[in-house]
């Protein structure tokens, strides 16, 4: 098992095949994500969870795929979940995948967003492969915190990245941006870190 350093080549857990196929994946996604939405889309806790799967697959950290675990696979599973019903029963169900069946978007920067599909197999199949670390809940809820105060401190509230200044597409007024942060910084580590944390304790 691999916490942060790489295996030694006879120790290998992840072909290299992947590894590149992967890196080839995100070398292409970045620059035309970059255009279309701006720096500032890479802070949306999907992106950062491609990034640092990318490290994690080169590594074969089991401490990075298992944060990741923690962090996004309930959400990416709710991607899932709204993309499949609305693409074979034209049902919507969540907001969070309309852009994958608008129109005006060319059908390449959609198809780039099928990472949402392949991202939870590969988490659930690093962490197999390299184990479960038991840390990952507070490792992550660090993480995940940094990333919510970067984005409150750095980006607009017009774009609501991670939904730090509302709950919806728009900034929320009822609370102050700080408080209601905080609300989001606690529902985050409470509402789907631990019970993430939770169900793959109990599966690996």
């Amino acid at each position: 098992m691999n916490l942060w350093l790489p295996a030694l080549p006879d120790a290998t857990l992840i072909p290299l095949w992947i590894k590149i196929a992967y890196t080839v994946f995100v070398a292409v996604l970045v620059p035309v994500y970059w255009k279309k939405w701006g720096l500032a889309n890479f802070l949306w806790f999907s992106d950062v969870a491609l990034f640092v799967m990318l490290a994690a697959v080169w590594l074969e950290s089991s401490l990075l795929a298992s944060m990741m675990g923690v962090a996004v696979l309930i959400p990416e599973i709710a991607w899932n979940v709204s993309y499949f019903v609305q693409l074979l029963t034209g049902k919507r169900l969540f907001s969070l995948t309309d852009y994958m069946f608008d129109s005006t978007k060319s059908r390449f920067l959609r198809a780039l967003s099928l990472f949402h599909v392949v991202l939870p197999p590969l988490i659930l199949w690093m962490i197999w492969k390299t184990g479960f670390h038991e840390s990952a809940f507070w490792y992550q809820v660090l993480f995940g915190w940094a990333v919510l105060l970067f984005t409150f401190l750095f980006t607009s509230p017009a774009e609501n990245i991670n939904m730090v200044f509302g709950p919806g597409a728009k900034p929320q007024t009822r609370l102050s941006p700080k408080r209601y942060l905080l609300l989001v910084m606690l529902g985050l580590a409470i509402g789907i870190y631990l019970p993430a944390y939770l169900i793959l304790q109990l599966v690996f």
